[in-house]
């Protein structure tokens, strides 16, 4: 196993194809989640506030808010897998630490260990004001790299 280098220089063709395979992710389109930072190891998602995305207390449900997490750590995790692979979760657990609100959620997924085989991520979730962000979410994930398997 080998540690991420976040320090690094993330290969601009490694950029292009995960957001090229953000950009097929039906879900995240129809959230209208957006793919803000992509870096080595590091992946953030940002989900602006809208009605159709909150649970009955005007929160941001907590199903928009672990599809973020779950993404931003996936592709954290892709960002240092081979050429010819691609990606997919096999577990993650999530905390919701406060209700999630504000103009937006960002979650950003780092990779913590990132091996030939699985990867384990840490994700966190903020909810972001002009004053401010407040954590709202942390949890873990095990990522598979799918060898030989190229991302359609």
């Amino acid at each position: 196993m080998t540690q991420a280098a976040p320090s690094l220089p993330l290969d601009p063709e490694v950029e292009r194809i995960v957001r090229d395979s953000f950009a097929r992710q039906g879900l995240m389109h129809h959230l209208g989640a957006e793919l803000h930072e992509v870096a080595r190891g590091r992946v953030s998602i940002r989900l602006p506030f809208r009605e159709t995305l909150t649970q009955q207390h005007g929160y941001f449900h907590a199903g928009g808010t672990s599809a973020i997490a779950d993404s931003a750590g996936g592709y954290a995790g892709f960002t240092l897998f081979p050429p010819d692979s691609s990606v997919l979760t096999v577990e993650f657990k999530i905390n919701l630490l406060a209700p999630a609100q504000g103009d937006y959620l960002e979650a950003v997924g780092t990779v913590v260990r990132s091996g030939r085989t699985l990867t384990i991520c840490q994700l966190e979730v903020f909810g972001v004001t002009e004053q401010g962000r407040a954590q709202v979410a942390l949890g873990q994930q095990t990522l598979i790299c799918l060898q030989g398997k190229q991302d359609r």
